[in-house]
């Protein structure tokens, strides 16, 4: 018995892996993958799959799990370290970005309701596509990306309150003042619902779950705790997404968050990629080719306007020109909840079929510029600071700026970064007598530590004036610790243009950098992973009794040729002793002396322990006192406690006899 359902999904499926496929060789996402799969399947293109309304119930499952994870992530003290990026960033840029889809709307003959809800559906961007790209790019740690993040955190939060403002819009709930009560009511009961889930029901549940060491067990109980919040929260006529977020929070404030969201990650990639197909599904080609000059009039208009927005926040926050541009182009595209909210107000009536095209279009769209434009992300930021900018656009923080001294130094070290190594950096440095330079563009940082007395300033150091305001003409050594490989090459470009003399090292976390860095001036490029695997290996080797000189001889080895060892298996490995042959049959025991051994009261000498046994006495824990490297004349007492090295084989005669009368 056929089963249509199935056939569509192995199509999709099929299909999938192929366009995925070559957009994993041009380094394109994959969330544009599924969007370009769902486009060829669906009805409008090639009509591959028959039964669209299945495949879309389960890509709402997609938006439950994706919701789910979000609100796993979510966690409330990690929020607090990004509270000013999220609350306030992303409120900005909300904001404006509403203001202006709700002002174009309005100028192409929209309704005051449904430009606003128009409003609402530009203002989000996306989550997926967005964070996968800055996490393959390791820049989530960077000023920009800390930015991206909180107004994404911002995003998904807000679209609760949008969709639950949808029915007002619509003009569905017309008595405004008990329909506001009644939200509210719904609100403090979900709210009381949260606060007994995570104080007291969650930990205990999961506790007990957990303490079955059932992983089928565990897993259900998840499901049971996401579906049950779903269900509660849609049948108090929310969303279902809301209470799939909900779950996804009380479950991440107990102790097995991590491990839920470990469980949870593979079913939300299987349903979201439904999700991003179903989206393709929905977009009418034919529209689009019937469209195409207002189309791309729409794509555009869109993208500067949530540019500008996005751009607005990062310098209100007083962030410099180059990391509002890299924000405003990372969140200039139209994101996947903008999809879960259109279809709400589709059904609502707040956008009819013509207008829900045209969105669908620009959106997509947008989704599949994004790549590109993060990719190219560097070089418009460059050009962008050629132009004629005004000054404060270019440094940002005004505020700091005004008030902050440059330090003054000669012969010294400029520190680009003012993380965990950058602060290990400059102790290192100021308890050698040597003069540091800190160049730190978070400008809270730049305040608290300047009140501690660093000889820190707020800059952008990419850019020649910053560089020259930090006596890098005067200056022995520059040392980057950030983690901006874009932001990175540039500062090494300029600063070796300025002073050809300049010792610079950099810090990089990728491997591919090493030779790219070293081709633009730096002199030595430390790679995280490498010099993991570097620390890991002299652990490794002092374990085996490797001598001191061979490791610092092979470490010396490694990091003179930039890891080309490590890199290369091709590599003459370094002779350092084959230890593991030599001692793979040796061990260290600790043995006790019976108070009744006939060898209590002699001396080690006399016992001939080396001789008889072939073992070495290593030292003897007699009491409180250790005894290292007892001399042969030692005696052993009662209850004396002898690190042996040896045999296993001749540690165990020597204990038999050390515990007979």
């Amino acid at each position: 018995m056929e089963v249509p359902l199935l056939r569509d999904i192995i199509i999709i499926c099929g299909l999938a892996l192929g366009v995925i496929f070559v957009c994993y060789r041009f380094k394109v996402p994959d969330t544009v993958g599924f969007l370009l799969t769902g486009i060829l399947v669906g009805p409008h293109s090639l009509g591959l799959i028959k039964h669209v309304s299945e495949v879309e119930q389960l890509a709402e499952i997609g938006v439950v799990c994706l919701l789910f994870t979000i609100g796993l992530e979510f966690s409330l003290s990690n929020l607090l370290n990004i509270k000013r990026l999220v609350l306030l960033g992303g409120a900005i840029q909300v904001c404006l970005s509403v203001l202006g889809g709700a002002l174009l709307a309005t100028i192409i003959g929209m309704g005051t309701n449904q430009s606003i809800f128009f409003g609402f559906l530009l203002s989000l961007s996306s989550t997926a596509i967005v964070l996968k790209i800055l996490q393959q790019r390791a820049e989530t740690a960077s000023p920009h990306g800390k930015l991206i993040v909180g107004i994404l955190i911002f995003q998904d939060i807000i679209v609760v309150a949008m969709m639950l403002s949808a029915p007002f819009l619509a003009g569905k709930n017309l008595s405004f003042g008990p329909a506001l009560v009644d939200l509210a009511l719904k609100g403090i009961a979900i709210s009381l619902i949260v606060f007994v889930s995570v104080k007291w029901f969650a930990p205990k549940f999961l506790f007990r779950i957990a303490d079955i060491r059932s992983q089928q067990l565990f897993v259900l109980g998840i499901v049971l705790i996401g579906l049950g919040a779903t269900w509660l929260t849609s049948a108090l006529g929310l969303s279902m997404g809301l209470g799939a977020f909900i779950a996804g929070l009380i479950v991440s404030e107990s102790e097995f968050g991590e491990r839920a969201l470990g469980n949870i990650l593979p079913f939300r990639d299987l349903f979201t990629s439904f999700f991003f197909v179903s989206i393709g599904m929905l977009l009418d080609l034919r529209f689009v080719f019937a469209n195409i000059p207002g189309l791309s009039v729409a794509i555009i208009i869109v993208i500067i306007l949530k540019f500008l927005a996005s751009g607005i926040s990062a310098i209100t926050l007083g962030f410099p020109f180059r990391t509002a541009i890299l924000t405003s182009i990372a969140l200039c595209q139209v994101g996947e909840f903008s999809f879960v909210l259109s279809e709400a107000g589709s059904r609502l009536g707040l956008i009819d079929h013509q207008t829900y095209q045209l969105f669908l279009g620009l959106s997509i769209v947008t989704m599949i510029l994004t790549p590109m434009l993060m990719q190219s992300g560097n070089r418009i930021a460059r050009f962008a600071q050629a132009l004629p900018v005004p000054r404060f656009l270019l440094k940002g923080s005004p505020r700091i700026r005004e008030r902050q001294e440059i330090p003054k130094a000669h012969n010294h070290i400029i520190i680009v970064g003012y993380g965990i190594g950058g602060r290990n950096l400059n102790r290192a440095a100021t308890k050698a007598n040597i003069p540091t330079v800190i160049i730190e563009l978070n400008p809270r940082t730049v305040h608290d530590e300047r009140v501690k007395g660093a000889p820190i300033f707020y800059g952008d150091a990419t850019t020649g004036p910053v560089l020259r305001r930090s006596g890098i003409t005067k200056a022995r050594v520059l040392v980057i610790m950030i983690s901006d490989p874009g932001a990175t090459r540039r500062i090494i470009e300029i600063s070796r243009r300025i002073n050809p003399a300049l010792h610079i090292v950099a810090r990089t976390r990728f491997m591919s950098e090493i030779d790219v860095l070293s081709n633009l001036g730096a002199n030595e490029v430390v790679t995280e992973e490498y010099e993991a695997s570097i620390e890991i290996l002299v652990l490794v080797l002092r374990k085996y009794l490797t001598p001191r000189d061979e490791i610092e001889k092979f470490v010396t080895q490694v990091r003179s040729n930039h890891y080309r060892m490590f890199r290369s298996f091709s590599e003459q490995p370094s002779k350092i002793p084959d230890i593991v042959s030599y001692f793979s049959e040796i061990e260290i025991s600790s043995l006790r002396a019976s108070p009744k051994s006939t060898m209590v009261g002699k001396s080690i000498k006399d016992l001939q322990i080396r001789k008889k046994f072939e073992v070495t006495v290593l030292a003897i824990q007699r009491g409180s006192i250790l005894i290292a490297n007892p001399t042969p004349d030692e005696e052993l007492m009662e209850n004396d406690i002898l690190y042996i090295l040896g045999k296993p084989e001749k540690v165990g005669i020597l204990a038999s006899i050390l515990n007979s009368s």
